[in-house]
């Protein structure tokens, strides 16, 4: 009778255990409605696609809007397994520096062919060095859209109208290189300080994407946008190798099809309200250039060769030279 009770007891003890879901926390910094950002989106295709097709036995958790930090302190949780999933972008280059190529000015033309990039040779080689540096794995690759120069001074048609005027930018020695190259003054700040700064004149302009100078109101505070996109944003679906290599088969396969999916839908969530929020923003009053391409070439040329000539020092020139060949490849056979 006493081994009967012990062995209920074992099985009411381990079954809860057993037959409870796998748990994936998933951490991100955009706010959580999937029309609003990429990684609003993403997270939520993710999700949806995992939790189905594994028919419940594995949960995905979204954490969105920095609840469990900066992109920064996602990395690093990632990083050590506290959690096991992060969509990150900028941040990623202070644990793996050669991404930081993807920021070299005017690099892609358009975002298909950036995707065509990413989703290619290059960043299947960039997975596998993120992964054997960092023991992260990609899932697939997202977008946080083109970056664009605002300012309440003037219009900005060539690199000449730069001169002089105080640009906001990120605490990025790329982004601080290319801004002084193009004549005007780099000023970091953080996000949250950059409204107030432009509303006090403490600098004259800004860059980023169409999204958020919409969804952050920048309009506000500038008159002037110049559709330049000097920069393309590449979102990192990120994973800790030794929990994805703790699951299944089966599942591992899921969750690569659901990364795929999600980094597709992430994409377009960016592209579209890129599209929508250029009328919204001339309707808020901004004067909106888009620079022939003549005036685009000004623009690399001033620019891209002293950014080069720095990431050459901090990163060596492989990862520049296969960036550069990959752009050249998907521009060559979408142009037949």
């Amino acid at each position: 009778m006493a081994t009967i009770c012990f062995f209920f007891l074992i099985v009411l003890t381990f079954f809860p255990v057993l037959s409870a879901p796998i748990e994936i926390k998933f951490g991100h910094v955009n706010p959580p409605d999937p029309y609003v950002t990429g990684k609003g989106g993403a997270a939520v295709a993710f999700k949806n696609v995992v939790e189905t097709e594994t028919g419940g036995k594995v949960e995905v958790k979204i954490f969105p809007a920095s609840q469990l930090g900066g992109e920064r302190e996602l990395i690093e949780g990632t990083k050590t397994g506290i959690i096991q999933m992060c969509m990150v972008s900028a941040a990623i280059a202070g644990f793996y520096k050669e991404a930081q190529v993807l920021d070299i000015p005017y690099l892609f033309s358009s975002a298909a062919v950036a995707s065509r990039v990413m989703d290619g040779w290059f960043g299947r080689e960039m997975a596998a060095d993120i992964l054997k540096k960092t023991g992260m794995r990609v899932l697939a690759y997202g977008e946080t859209g083109f970056r664009n120069f605002t300012n309440s001074v003037r219009p900005i048609r060539t690199p000449a109208d730069l001169k002089g005027l105080k640009i906001r930018v990120m605490e990025s020695p790329v982004y601080i290189t290319m801004v002084k190259a193009l004549g005007a003054s780099p000023t970091p700040i953080a996000w949250p300080e950059t409204y107030t700064a432009l509303q006090q004149r403490a600098v004259d302009g800004q860059e980023n994407p169409v999204a958020p100078i919409l969804s952050f109101k920048i309009y506000e505070v500038q008159k002037y946008l110049t559709l330049d996109g000097h920069t393309y944003g590449v979102d990192f679906l990120l994973i800790n190798e030794k929990f994805f290599q703790s699951l299944p088969r089966d599942t591992q396969q899921i969750l690569k099809t659901a990364g795929v999916i999600a980094g597709n839908i992430g994409r377009s969530v960016e592209q579209l309200n890129s599209v929508i929020g250029l009328p919204q923003l001339k309707e808020k009053g901004m004067e909106i250039y888009a620079p022939t391409p003549a005036e685009k070439k000004m623009f690399r040329e001033a620019s891209q060769k002293p950014v080069i000539e720095y990431l050459e020092k901090q990163i060596g020139r492989a990862w520049i030279d296969k960036v550069l060949r990959a752009v050249k490849e998907v521009e060559t056979e979408m142009a037949k």
